[in-house]
């Protein structure tokens, strides 16, 4: 179990903690705003940044969306994916209306043991039910290369040192 703050109230998140560098990252699938559904394993061969986040409909969690499209979306053979348990419906409007054209939404609303599974999934608090903020790098056998699990869920990610990490 880990913790992070909103507004410096300490929240829980789920008993497992976000992998760390070094380890495999846990097999999933998620639902992308077209509904078709994308794995771990169509990702195979690419190196992957998982932009995790409570909702897009956030200042913090769009702007981290933008800055990720802007900048990740540059490096060869990367694929990013946005993952909330938003809707897939607002994944496609949030990017419909920002332009961004470079990175995947993925809800997470058909699989909730992504949370758990992640060490993301809010146990407690005012979002319980939403994940934390976080950001993973995985390499192109699904190895994790970097994790953050920002500390304050208003903050933004460390996007420097993530796109160091993916280059």
């Amino acid at each position: 179990m880990s913790t992070v703050t909103l507004h410096g109230d300490t929240i829980h998140t789920t008993e497992r903690t976000l992998p760390a560098p070094g380890t495999k990252a846990a097999a999933f699938t998620l639902v992308k705003s077209d509904l078709s559904e994308i794995s771990l394993a169509d990702l195979a061969g690419k190196k992957v940044l998982l932009n995790i986040f409570p909702s897009l409909d956030t200042p913090v969690c769009a702007t981290s969306i933008r800055r990720f499209n802007q900048e990740a979306a540059s490096v060869a053979n990367t694929a990013i994916l946005c993952i909330s348990m938003d809707l897939p419906f607002a994944g496609a409007r949030f990017c419909t209306t920002e332009g961004i054209e470079k990175v995947h939404t993925a809800s997470a609303f058909r699989s909730p043991e992504f949370g758990e599974n992640y060490g993301v999934l809010l146990v407690d608090g005012p979002l319980r039910g939403l994940f934390a903020r976080a950001v993973l790098i995985l390499d192109e056998t699904g190895t994790v290369t970097y994790a953050e699990l920002v500390p304050e869920i208003t903050q933004e990610p460390d996007y420097e040192a993530a796109l160091k990490a993916l280059k």
